[in-house]
């Protein structure tokens, strides 16, 4: 039986005439992993924040069990900036991880004393095992340096230090608010694995829909005002989705048969406006409403006419970039094709967007040129975003661009039409630009982006804090986009479905030009990194058919018997050495650089002992 550790009942929340959602109701239990899905200013971290006690609801209530551990990850976390990498990650009320925080502290401050009974206790309640724990999350989020300071970092940085801070905790509990946001390829499938290992509940927002697919056992939805659930992943949840759209549609149709025969008797029976023919007045009311009911479901169209470009794109002619001792490019050639549309993925610092800037004149390359054809028009939709001034109504940001919008064929849209392709309603178009939340402003610049016609579009992450709505039909548009295109993305899916080829950026000017989106290159990745395994292991053998009882049939060889002897003898020396170690950190006797180091040495000899433990046991299964 699974234990209810959330329930949320009946909240409400609105701010001013703006209402977000009303009396919705769901629980999360035990191993439950629901992914939260609505389009940009829908509620989505509002109603983040409101679970996660930082904000209030205007009706309804939020229900934890009793010494429930929760951990949050906002999407724009904030630390204090005189605090280090490992005190942020430390900072927590779980006692083991409170008990690292002190130990910490005392090395930085060279007490000697409080040291040495702190070693005590880290040994008593096994805190080496988790300090070891926490250093390898922050390195499988690339963050190395352990003592910089948080005001010293990158905002992706803060956001990963943050998301170390919330696993390292272990909550059984976990709120993820954008966590996708930020991590490289790599530390997306990681994480992936991490999550799904976990046995924690999760409620989560994110746009990475290969991410919610391959986690989630259930999706929410928050679609004007109200919640629907669906129990599945997100494949489930689009086939639901679009049988309910689909029942919805159909129900507005018979409203609005039956609302024009109704406005015929309304029109014809005046006199029935007393008494006896109230109720159904009143029903009238009611079903002119549900007639009117639109399905505000992203229905974005974006087919806005772009340039003429002519046959000469681009040629990359020995271009070479550095940033003191990192290799970005060097000696780097191509020629960009008519038409061409290419995906840009790589590790964070391995120069991805520096290409881009380099190409669109933002950054200059050390040597070697970019040859541009005349033609060109950019459309850059950058990775910092545009900063709009706060005090413009949105409707004012895009008519200073253009009062009119040419679509083709002697088509054209004013500003406003064009507004409300991309989800802005004509009241929302009169909203100040500092009330959007962060999606509808990447939504606005996206707008703003596209409305130049360009003709050749270079998009920076352009997945980050975009709604899922907003993806899928800008994915519509970059596919039939008559022009070329560069997309510099961590977005698996969002790759997958636009570009025809990648630049994969290896760091250290390695660059490798793979023919295929991203699934398609990680499948030859995998293939070639298993081919390569077998080349250099030094024995290759058939695995033998399995029986039921292998036990009898798999005979040690010399050399396996002689490990197996060895490693008895290994793991009774390093046990050995723990021991010594534990008695000298007790000892009170140690230096302050001393005490540092055998506590280190201890945490690599229980990570050594665990990895020699499980290869004896292995091997002495057939002994």
């Amino acid at each position: 039986m699974q234990t209810g550790y959330l329930q949320v009942d009946r909240l409400s929340k609105r701010y001013g005439d703006l209402l977000l959602f009303d009396d919705i109701t769901f629980g999360i239990s035990q191993r439950q992993k629901t992914g939260l899905i609505a389009k940009n200013g829908a509620g989505k971290t509002t109603l983040m924040n409101i679970i996660a006690g930082k904000e209030s609801a205007d009706e309804g209530s939020v229900t934890f069990r009793n010494d429930l551990r929760v951990g949050y990850l906002e999407q724009s976390p904030c630390y204090p900036a005189e605090l280090t990498v490992l005190e942020t990650c430390f900072s927590s009320t779980n006692p083991v991880v409170r008990l690292i925080a002190e130990y910490e502290a005392a090395v930085a401050s060279e007490d000697v004393q409080r040291l040495e009974a702190l070693a005590v206790r880290m040994d008593s309640e096994k805190a080496w095992d988790c300090e070891r724990r926490a250093k390898q999350i922050l390195s499988q989020l690339k963050i190395n340096c352990f003592d910089a300071k948080m005001g010293a970092l990158s905002g992706g940085q803060v956001k990963r230090v943050a998301l170390a801070h919330v696993l390292i905790t272990e909550p059984e509990l976990i709120l993820l608010d954008e966590p996708t946001n930020h991590l490289d390829l790599e530390m997306i499938e990681w994480l992936e694995a991490y999550l799904n290992q976990s046995g924690a509940g999760l409620l989560m927002v994110t746009h990475d829909r290969y991410f919610l697919d391959r986690i989630c056992n259930e999706i929410i939805e928050i679609d004007r005002h109200s919640l629907y659930r669906y129990r599945g992943n997100y494949s489930h949840y689009l086939e639901k989705r679009e049988e309910r759209l689909s029942a919805d549609r159909a129900e507005t149709e018979r409203a609005n048969n039956l609302l024009r025969r109704e406005l015929e008797w309304m029109r014809r029976q005046p006199q029935a406006r007393g008494t006896k023919a109230k109720y159904r007045i009143d029903a009238f009311y009611e079903l002119e409403e549900k007639a009117r009911r639109k399905q505000e479901t992203g229905d974005m169209r974006l087919h806005v006419e772009s340039a003429y470009i002519g046959s000469k794109i681009f040629e990359a002619i020995d271009v070479c970039k550095r940033f003191g001792q990192t290799r970005i490019l060097d000696g780097f050639n191509y020629t960009f094709a008519r038409y061409e549309k290419l995906g840009i993925v790589g590790s964070n610092g391995t120069g991805k967007s520096t290409f881009v800037k380099m190409l669109t004149g933002e950054i200059s390359p050390d040597s070697g040129r970019f040859d541009i054809g005349e033609t060109v028009r950019f459309g850059y939709y950058s990775q910092d975003g545009q900063a709009f001034d706060d005090n413009l109504k949105v409707i004012d940001a895009v008519q200073d661009i253009a009062e009119y919008v040419t679509l083709g064929n002697g088509r054209t849209l004013s500003a406003s039409q064009f507004l409300s392709h991309f989800l802005f309603a004509p009241d929302r178009q009169h909203h100040f630009i500092h009330k959007l939340s962060g999606g509808e402003k990447r939504r606005l610049y996206l707008c703003t982006t596209l409305m130049r016609s360009p003709n050749f579009l270079v998009l920076d992450e352009p997945t980050n804090d975009l709604d899922i709505v907003t993806l899928n039909v800008l994915e519509e548009y970059l596919r039939s986009f008559k022009g070329c295109l560069i997309v510099v993305s961590h977005d698996r899916y969002f790759m997958d479905k636009v570009v025809d080829h990648i630049l994969v950026f290896h760091g250290e000017a390695n660059i490798q030009d793979f023919p295929g989106n991203y699934t398609q290159y990680r499948e030859w990745k995998e293939n070639a990194d298993r081919e390569k395994k077998k080349e250099s292991a030094p024995e290759v053998r058939e695995t033998p058919p399995v029986r039921p009882d292998r036990k009898e049939e798999k005979k040690l060889s010399y050399r396996e018997r002689r490990e197996l002897e060895s490693l008895e003898t290994e793991i009774a020396a390093l046990e050995a050495e723990k021991t010594q170690l534990e008695t000298a950190l007790s000892s009170g006797n140690l230096s302050v650089d001393e005490l540092t180091r055998q506590s280190t040495r201890i945490a690599e000899i229980i990570e050594t002992v665990e990895r020699k433990t499980d290869r004896w046991l292995e091997l002495s299964e057939y002994e």
